[in-house]
């Protein structure tokens, strides 16, 4: 059986803040369609930035791509508008669980499918699909997301990405602040689209054992270069990974990594 296409080629990326700050040096990374790949590292590696030289938001934050390649199916997302990104099927989460906090649940995924250029049947249907996946969001479609929980205005930032019927779904610290349960049932979801409809995800996540556990593929940041890249099971085995992001020996009660506190922006 032949490999699944590249989805997405990050290839000798050099990433400088400001004309100045060196955030990335010499990155390298490939998506396949249908993975799940998580970015793993300490506080500070560059896995942030990453997603938004990927996402092409860093020009934004006075950011610049100044070497190598960074494509998404065939096209040099340096050179593609965001906007045209996500109607080809590249649509981000970002961290911090961005909603319009004025605006309704289901005001909130609306805005999601408007992006991708859907039409109102499209969206009556995505609709009933993110409320299937997320049924707290169903309960609460007329409440304003400012007033949702942590967690539910996570699952509403998902849902709207959802909603925008992503090839590429780029999540960036899914798990931060949540509760464990909330973390679980997103995570479930998550890998349950990825296994009944072939949905790609790359997954930048401060809880590292958790990544490692759904992903099938990751890549470890040092000090914003790409130092170690394989299947996640044999990352889980490497007693270096272990030592420094799982807390040694597997336990399930133990601390995820030392990124679990929150971070400074990469």
């Amino acid at each position: 059986m032949s490999a699944a296409p590249t989805l997405l080629q990050v290839e000798a990326l050099e990433v400088v803040y400001g004309g100045a700050v060196h955030a990335l040096h010499g990155v390298d990374l490939a998506v396949r369609a249908g993975e799940i790949v998580a970015l793993v590292g300490a506080n500070g590696a560059g896995k942030t930035t990453l997603l938004r030289a990927v996402s092409n938001l860093l020009p934004a934050l006075r950011g610049q791509v100044t070497a190598g390649r960074l494509a998404y199916d065939g096209r040099d997302v340096t050179r593609t508008r965001t906007d045209a990104l996500v109607r080809a099927g590249l649509v981000g989460v970002l961290e911090g669980r961005h909603c319009f906090r004025g605006l309704s649940v289901q005001e909130n995924l609306v805005a999601g499918g408007l992006g991708r250029g859907s039409g109102r049947s499209d969206v009556r249907a995505d609709l009933e699909r993110v409320y299937g996946l997320f049924p707290r969001l169903a309960a609460k479609r007329e409440v304003a997301a400012g007033l949702l929980s942590g967690g539910e205005q996570q699952m509403a930032a998902i849902g709207r990405a959802l909603m925008g019927r992503p090839r590429l779904l780029v999540l960036d610290e899914p798990s931060m602040g949540l509760a464990p349960r909330v973390v679980e049932e997103i995570y479930r979801v998550l890998a349950g689209l990825n296994r009944a409809e072939g949905l790609t995800l790359l997954v930048a996540e401060q809880n590292v054992r958790l990544a490692l556990r759904h992903a099938h593929h990751a890549v470890v940041l040092e000090n914003g270069r790409s130092a170690l890249a394989g299947s996640a099971a044999s990352l889980r085995a490497r007693d270096d990974v272990r030592s420094l992001y799982l807390g040694g020996a597997e336990r399930p009660e133990a601390a995820a990594a030392p990124e679990a506190r929150r971070r400074a922006p990469a």
